[in-house]
């Protein structure tokens, strides 16, 4: 399997490795970054990727690729995912796909053309064990009816700083917080309620990194911490007058064409910070944590605790035991045909719910979906 990557980054470095680990004929044969950060992560492991190339065209003219793995910054994403369906090559695109609502609709209108199969996303945490776990305890009844669901994302100082810092500050490259960050989020939830939201209201702005709250006195100059991840293109030692246009902090409500509701909440200075959930059904409650590893399922009317368990990732794992099980099935998807949990059009979903929560936070209004809605789904080729 002849395999090529553009921007080769730190998340495309990790991931070099681990699918290359799930199956011995993944063959890496070029990479086209021209300033590959996740190179020197692939080389301390052992990772071949290949050549560098110039440019796309090359990579694919002499590459003769079997697979496109997209992990450019997120505002290129679009167009080399277009390259690489108009070649025929299958494609693996990070999250968040696309960011914003005028790139969405023109890749749906790809893949009303090309298909969805031809797309697969790097939504990781459809393949947790923990959310493996809620939808099974969903799918045998132990919920009921869900009602509501309350959900948070919340990251420590030290990864806050790298989003302050790195070329995602900027919303003109990365899309907002919420939609480069928590699409991971908004996808599970959106997995859950089974059906997608329809009103949306949120709030946020940035509170905990401002020149107001940088150390003080003889911590002035001890910024270690806050480097402690480091920063890839477009690099800034700024952490706390950052020049980005992020946020920092965020809640939003949303409700589903169900009349259930979500609440979520993102947080990007949170010292002992948590993943985690409670989903709130007639019939029980399942709560868990991502972070801290937990899983819970509570039956409404005994009290009685149906499910009580906790996980533990392997070392290579960064995501809570997702990616290599995401390696796996995607490799098995395309040599066999094996369905996948969450699909190109899933996080095209996920990534307007996001899209939306921030049109709601800027003009402090409640977003009606449904136009959106009629206008992707035509976009699709679904009317």
């Amino acid at each position: 399997m002849r395999v090529g990557i553009i921007g080769l980054g730190y998340r495309l470095g990790y991931l070099a490795r681990v699918f290359s680990l799930a199956r011995d004929d993944f063959e890496i044969v070029g990479y086209v970054d021209p300033a590959p950060a996740g190179l020197p992560y692939t080389q301390e492991h052992g990772v071949s990727v290949g050549k560098a190339y110039e440019n796309l065209d090359a990579l694919i003219e002499e590459g003769k690729l079997d697979l496109l793995m997209v992990g450019s910054p997120n505002h290129l994403h679009l167009e080399h995912i277009r390259i690489g369906l108009e070649r025929g090559i299958k494609i693996f695109a990070e999250k968040p796909v696309v960011t914003t609502i005028e790139d969405t609709m023109a890749l749906a209108e790809l893949i009303g053309q090309y298909g969805s199969d031809r797309v697969m996303v790097g939504l990781v945490l459809r393949y947790a064990p923990l959310y493996v776990d809620l939808r099974r305890a969903q799918a045998e009844g132990a919920l009921g009816q869900v009602a509501s669901i309350e959900a948070s994302e919340h990251i420590p100082p030290y990864h806050g700083a790298f989003f302050m810092r790195d070329w995602r500050r900027y919303e003109k490259y990365a899309g907002s917080f919420m939609l480069e960050k928590c699409c991971h989020d908004l996808d599970l939830y959106n997995g859950v309620m089974g059906c997608r939201p329809r009103y949306v209201a949120s709030f946020g702005g940035r509170r905990s990194f401002t020149p107001d709250n940088a150390p003080q006195g003889s911590g002035a100059n001890d910024l270690t911490e806050y480097h402690r991840k480091p920063s890839g293109w477009l690099g800034s030692d700024k952490v706390f007058d950052s020049d980005g246009d992020i946020i920092d902090f965020q809640t939003a409500i949303v409700q589903y064409e169900n009349g259930a509701a979500l609440t979520f909440h993102t947080n990007l200075n949170v010292p002992d910070d948590f993943r985690r959930f409670a989903v709130i059904g007639a019939k029980g409650m399942a709560e868990g944590d991502f972070v801290r590893n937990y899983f819970k399922v509570t039956d409404a009317r005994t009290k009685d605790r149906i499910a009580d368990k906790t996980y533990t990732a392997s070392d290579l794992s960064a995501h809570y035991g997702a990616d290599e099980q995401m390696a796996e099935d995607i490799l098995k998807h395309l040599h066999d045909g094996a369905p996948l949990p969450v699909s190109v059009t899933d996080a095209l979903e996920a990534g307007l719910l996001a899209l939306s929560m921030d049109e709601a936070m800027r003009n402090k209004t409640v977003v009606d979906m449904t136009a959106i809605w009629t206008r992707f789904d035509s976009a699709l080729g679904r009317s």
